[in-house]
């Protein structure tokens, strides 16, 4: 089991009268650590490209890229309130399904450290993302190497409570 951990730094922004994040705010954390983990950093003016620490970011995200990700799905649980502090929280991810134009992207948005009573998950989700052709808006089958960069994350998909 392979899974991508992302820090991901909350803003006083996230938060909500209730003194917690906020529910749509969960939704941009789990974007935040979606493109920096699937999104290849464009090119900077000066023609550099700083690379990603992650062998998943093969996504060209440029100015005039060939392929968009559309979210087709979204769905999330929310287990315990994230209040705000000043430690980023870790977005753990891997893939659920990789279909022909289509991936899930599974989450767990929890604290750092090791797994045990005091490491507390605060949500789970999954998205599905359908890559699309710029140039024609239709959906794009998943590049071979797109697919062997992901393969190595596949795993079951996340479990999410669902009503009755």
């Amino acid at each position: 089991m392979t899974r991508l951990e992302i820090p991901v730094q909350l803003r006083w922004s996230d938060m909500d009268a209730y003194q917690h994040v906020n529910n749509v705010e969960m939704l941009r954390l789990l974007e935040e650590a979606r493109i920096e983990a699937f999104w290849s950093h464009p090119v900077a003016p000066d023609g550099t490209r700083v690379e990603s620490a992650f062998p998943t970011a093969v996504i060209d995200a440029g100015p005039g890229a060939e392929v968009s990700t559309l979210v087709a799905r979204q769905e999330i649980e929310y287990l315990k309130p994230l209040g705000y502090r000043r430690t980023p929280v870790i977005v753990e991810m891997w893939l659920g399904h990789l279909g022909g134009a289509s991936l899930d992207v599974c989450y767990e948005v929890r604290d750092a450290g090791e797994d045990g009573p005091e490491r507390v998950t605060y949500a789970r989700a999954l998205t599905t993302l359908v890559l699309v052709d710029n140039a024609t808006g239709a959906p794009r089958r998943i590049a071979p190497e797109q697919r062997e960069a992901w393969s190595t994350f596949l795993e079951e998909p996340v479990t999410i409570r669902r009503r009755r």
